[in-house]
């Protein structure tokens, strides 16, 4: 019976974790292109990055509130491996599009980046892998 559960637990802990990836990973897909096509032309890569951030912030609280009230059950645990999973999930799509959308090698999509909105951008990544179980928590406080 044990054996049950933890199936059932690990499949809806990976349906929530890609959920909350495709929700913020899509607006993000179409924030990055309006970004790339607007405004890195008109104001540089690193403040256009720096100004799409608190969108993106915004869209992490707002997936992840959605994500812990309608896919979870009450344990932190399950949050914060959501979060972690979904950024696992970040990651790889990260690479794929720097691979074959942008023509990088593994390691500039990673390192290549600005100095200032890169930092930023991982602090980033960081708050979205942390922010369902700040939310499960703030939830059951």
């Amino acid at each position: 019976m044990l054996g049950r559960h933890l199936v059932d637990w690990s499949m809806q802990t990976l349906h929530a974790a890609a959920l909350y990836f495709l929700l913020v990973f899509g607006a993000g897909f179409v924030l990055g292109t309006g970004r790339v096509l607007i405004f890195v032309p008109l104001l540089g890569e690193r403040v256009a990055e720096l100004l799409e951030m608190p969108l993106m912030l915004g869209l992490i609280v707002a997936a992840a509130r959605w994500v812990v009230r309608h896919k979870l059950d009450a344990r932190q645990f399950s949050a914060l491996c959501v979060g972690f999973i979904a950024l696992g999930f970040v990651l790889v799509a990260d690479l794929a599009v720097g691979i074959w959308l942008r023509g990088m090698s593994a390691a500039e999509v990673f390192l290549n980046r600005d100095p200032v909105s890169g930092a930023v951008y991982y602090v980033a990544l960081l708050l979205f892998a942390a922010m369902p179980a700040v939310l499960a928590r703030l939830r059951h406080a």
